[in-house]
């Protein structure tokens, strides 16, 4: 797994969201764009960091900051999570995890001892340009947004 550096060209991507539309990259061009990689929908650290940035989508929009999560989750699963919380950004689906192995959020993870294949939770800011801005990988859920503030702070 190769980690994005500050500067680097944001690997494009082109996925279902919560409702079957395809969303992709190039939509966010002009605009700032927190991008974020959970495990799995409806857990607790995933809705933690979900709701942290529902939450902060008005000071986020403010700055001019678009927010995307991606998961493994399918979209009908994207849905649900998406309607319980309210979330007010779109939920993308990446079931094959393409997306993930080009943003070198999918690794080899443990848990009670026993070792597979996951996301491994990470957050990037993203440029008008598509560029990293800073990319953190295993982010604590509550850090995503106080983050990517402070990334934009300089």
């Amino acid at each position: 797994m190769e980690e994005l550096q500050s500067g680097a060209a944001a690997p494009a991507f082109s996925l279902l969201d919560q409702d079957g539309n395809t969303v992709g990259l190039s939509e966010f061009a002009g605009k700032k764009l927190l991008l974020y990689f959970y495990p799995k929908a409806d857990t607790p650290g995933c809705t933690a960091q979900a709701c942290s940035i529902r939450d902060e989508m008005p000071n986020l929009s403010g700055l001019g900051i678009a927010a995307v999560g991606i998961s493994p989750d399918q979209p009908a699963k994207l849905k649900k999570f998406k309607d319980k919380y309210d979330l007010n950004f779109p939920l993308l689906s990446d079931p094959e995890h393409q997306t993930a192995d080009a943003y070198g959020t999918w690794g080899k993870k443990s848990m009670y001892g026993k070792e597979y294949e996951g996301i491994i939770r990470s957050s990037f800011l993203l440029d008008e340009q598509g560029k990293v801005v800073q990319a953190w990988y295993k982010v604590s859920p509550k850090d995503t947004v106080p983050f990517a503030k402070q990334a934009l702070a300089g």
